[in-house]
């Protein structure tokens, strides 16, 4: 079993989700039950929405300054999405790998294709909402985005959904405890995989 204690690359995974299918929740119930993870922080030029907490949610910035990081080279990944900038930090990677911890990063399906680019190694995931109108009856129900936003943001989740093809596992995102469980499935799965490759 001596294999076991020998050192692994760390994991990246990726993982996507039409808005309000649930992955922030996902995520957070992975980093409770696993231990040796931590979750990519997403810069975004966004206001905090109620309850959201600068460097634990996003690490919220302004436009000038997402900009010169931008110019910097300091992003792994970034996008604009519904006005706003997101950014995935090259530096927080590089600082996981390192310390041989794994990270996961939310990402939408542009931000995965850049990922998967820079590191063909990184596991993707993409989580599916039961169906289109169960992803509307839930996005009206956060009531954190205007009529007109939820109308966009159905017409972007279609489009999302069907990449999920690209990805390495999918899960469908109807009962939490049900997904959650998958999801951690899928984390063991692969770092057991990694131990076996070096056996």
């Amino acid at each position: 079993m001596a294999h076991r204690f020998m050192k692994t690359e760390p994991l990246i995974i990726v993982l996507s989700a039409p808005s309000g299918s649930g992955k922030t929740t996902l995520i957070t119930r992975l980093l409770e039950n696993v231990p040796r993870i931590k979750r990519s922080i997403s810069y975004t030029t966004r206001q905090p929405r109620e309850g959201e907490t600068d460097k634990q949610d996003y690490i919220f910035v302004s436009r000038e300054e997402f900009r010169e990081r931008i110019e910097n080279g300091k992003f792994l990944e970034w996008e604009e999405n519904f006005g706003n900038y997101y950014g995935t930090s090259r530096e927080q990677i590089q600082e996981a790998l390192e310390e041989g911890t794994d990270i996961i990063l939310s990402i939408d399906v542009k931000g995965a294709r850049t990922v998967k680019k820079d590191f063909p190694g990184s596991i993707s995931v993409f989580i599916m909402p039961p169906s289109v109108e169960e992803l509307a009856t839930r996005l009206k129900k956060r009531n954190t985005d205007q009529k007109k936003q939820v109308s966009l943001r159905l017409k972007e989740s279609r489009a999302e959904i069907a990449s999920a093809d690209e990805y390495d596992y999918l899960i469908v995102n109807e009962n939490l405890e049900k997904a959650a469980e998958e999801l951690r499935t899928i984390v063991e799965t692969e770092r057991d995989r990694r131990k076996d490759n070096i056996k």
